[in-house]
């Protein structure tokens, strides 16, 4: 181990105690890790509008019935998808933590931050098309409106409901850096633990972009795969013949606790978050350097807070989206940070059996992180069939492996030149 703690934060350990997802092809963090060391793919054809002029017409849903997620009328009729996301894994976070927030005092000692890339898409699209049918008429009678229309406008909304929820009224905050933001969301949410804002933090992300403005503005750019024949098979993630990602939707919340109070009330810990850093390439909206420069310095950085070196890195859990520009990017950020360590390490992406559900899947890989830890198992990266000579790693092709998981080093990357690590890591005792 080398390195020291960075200067100007706390003390103070980060653990995540609890847990909960809600993903294509499963609801639950259950049925979302079976999905994974299956090596399922949940990508298909797009019901949930008709696909047919787009380009890309492949996407992963969630099976979600908010009824048996265990939410009220009340968030089912004023919540948009994305917020009832939020809400169902944040209450299975919670029960797998084994937190009661019947105390005032912990109530006022946690927070709430989540990230989304889009926020309400899907209800103000709904809202659009209606306010657009009804002419400059619901201008004089705003009954044209749904009641709920700000709550869409507002990602804040976000996080305040799942606040509300349960009765967290510490820091409340909604991060939103593109198809980062579910990192920088736990990231955000570890710093105020360590510096001692907060106890607990739920943190996490929550996404259902899946409507016709979505998928247009990701046509418009060719970043999704435009292979509709064969959608199980879409998303293939450093594979040569790889063509873009395939838009995905779902949730995850972690619950984020200070080491010492999880110790003093016997809870469970899946894993200690070691390092986090965020970094921007200043280069372009869209495009990547090849050499990975920038999620390289986030990396170095990440692994620099927890005393990291390259030989202590388990596993990857890389973004992996599927576009031919990423893959090359990660790669090369992998051996420029972890030099030759960077070819034992196994590397795979979850995309490509779930999608990319833009600001909420860095919180499902974390989530994943965390299983991984617990399970000591890794998920494969699902449909690799050809090895294209510029990702030359070991990207875990098709079928999961068992093996020690000590420390699990996760990545982003969002258009806007987002670039994000955080590392997971089993509880060391003598840390610091």
């Amino acid at each position: 181990m080398t390195g020291i703690p960075r200067p100007g934060l706390g003390e103070r350990r980060t653990v995540v105690t609890g847990v909960g997802v809600v993903a294509p092809g499963g609801v639950g963090a259950k049925a979302f890790w079976s999905l994974l060391t299956d090596g399922r793919t949940a990508t298909r054809r797009i019901s949930m509008f008709d696909p047919a002029p787009f380009r890309s017409q492949v996407a992963a849903e969630v099976d979600f019935d908010p009824v048996e997620a265990g939410l009220g009328a009340r968030d089912r009729r004023r919540g948009d998808r994305y917020v009832q996301f939020a809400l169902a894994a944040a209450a299975e976070a919670v029960a797998d933590s084994g937190l009661e927030f019947d105390d005032e005092r912990l109530s006022e000692r946690t927070g709430v931050v989540l990230g989304s890339a889009v926020g309400g898409t899907t209800a103000l699209e709904d809202e659009y098309v209606v306010l657009s049918d009804t002419g400059r008429d619901w201008l004089v009678d705003p009954h044209y409106a749904s009641p709920f229309l700000y709550q869409a406008l507002v990602p804040s909304s976000l996080a305040a409901d799942v606040a509300v929820r349960h009765g967290a009224t510490g820091p409340v905050q909604v991060v939103s850096t593109g198809c980062t933001s579910g990192i920088d969301a736990i990231g955000y949410a570890h710093q105020l633990v360590q510096d001692g804002e907060a106890d607990v933090v739920l943190a996490g992300a929550s996404e259902s972009p899946l409507s016709p403005v979505t998928a247009a503005s990701f046509d418009a750019i060719k970043a999704t795969t435009p292979d509709n024949d064969d959608p199980a098979h879409a998303s293939r993630p450093f594979d040569r013949d790889r063509t873009g990602f395939v838009l995905g939707e779902g949730g995850a919340v972690l619950v984020l606790e200070e080491l010492e109070h999880a110790r003093r009330r016997g809870a469970s810990i899946y894993c200690e978050v070691t390092g986090y850093a965020a970094r921007s390439n200043g280069f372009h909206m869209t495009g990547l350097r090849p050499d990975g420069v920038e999620m390289s310095l986030a990396i170095d950085e990440a692994m620099r807070q927890g005393r990291h070196d390259p030989d202590d890195v388990s596993y990857i859990c890389a973004h992996g989206s599927g576009t031919r520009q990423n893959d090359r990017h990660e790669t090369a950020a992998f051996k420029r940070s972890l030099g030759p360590a960077a070819y034992r390490v196994p590397i795979s992406s979850i995309k490509s059996m779930i999608g990319h559900s833009l600001g909420a899947i860095g919180a499902l890989e974390m989530a994943a992180c965390a299983l991984a830890i617990r399970t000591d198992t890794v998920p494969p990266t699902a449909n690799w069939a050809n090895r294209d000579p510029e990702c030359d790693l070991d990207y875990i092709p098709n079928t999961a492996r068992e093996l020690p998981v000590d420390v699990a080093l996760s990545v982003g990357s969002g258009f806007g030149g987002f670039q994000s690590a955080m590392i997971f890591a089993g509880l060391r005792e003598a840390l610091r």
